[in-house]
């Protein structure tokens, strides 16, 4: 539950009860991490065999990197690593303070495909497999797909207004040919005719 919910729920103040939360209840003035938190946190009884590295922008747009412990599966314990930025020398630099014994123990990294993720994980994780997140590969193949079917449709409406301007010349009235499912090839492009192929 948010401090905005149990704020609302107890009407108070949402920042009061913020305040007071961090300033009495949390125990964060005593917190070991404290001076350097907002650069980085680590938390080495966290480590596990499989772990997860990406980059997450948080509240006011500020970027970290986060290291997770997959076993965790987002609960108490999860979190291995929060370092500040994206530049892989500083990130190697604090997750290096992280027992070498308990590093050399990652058996799996999954990533995303940028080469500072690679230099990370090799450098901090040495007998690590570095795998490569599904969701980072079905994105670029996504990002492919539209990019064909953009092609074609461009080279579709290209043809369409060639066709409407020969017809004009002519004096005749242009139909577009209607496919099997009904649409015409213009708003879709080729793309679409196979479609409508594989669903006679």
């Amino acid at each position: 539950m948010s401090i905005k919910s149990v704020a609302e729920f107890t009407h108070l103040k949402a920042n009061v009860l913020n305040d007071y939360y961090k300033n009495h209840l949390s125990e964060f003035h005593s917190w070991n991490q404290k001076k350097h938190s907002e650069e980085f946190t680590l938390y080495a009884c966290n480590l596990g065999e499989h772990l997860a590295i990406d980059e997450s922008s948080l509240s006011n747009g500020e970027l970290y990197t986060i290291v997770t412990n997959k076993d965790g599966h987002g609960r108490k314990g999860t979190l291995v690593a929060m370092v500040k930025g994206v530049k892989s020398d500083f990130i190697i630099k604090k997750l290096q303070r992280l027992p070498a014994g308990k590093r050399a123990m990652v058996k799996s990294v999954t990533m995303d495909m940028s080469n500072s993720m690679y230099k990370i994980v090799r450098k901090c994780f040495p007998n690590a497999e570095q795998i490569v997140d599904r969701f980072h590969v079905q994105k670029l193949m996504y990002d492919a797909l539209q990019d064909l079917r953009i092609k074609h449709r461009w080279e579709v409406i290209a043809e369409d207004n060639r066709m409407r301007a020969l017809y004009k010349e002519k004096g005749l009235e242009y139909k577009p040919e209607i496919l099997s499912c009904g649409d015409t090839l213009k708003p879709y492009g080729k793309m679409q005719q196979v479609a409508c192929k594989k669903a006679e």
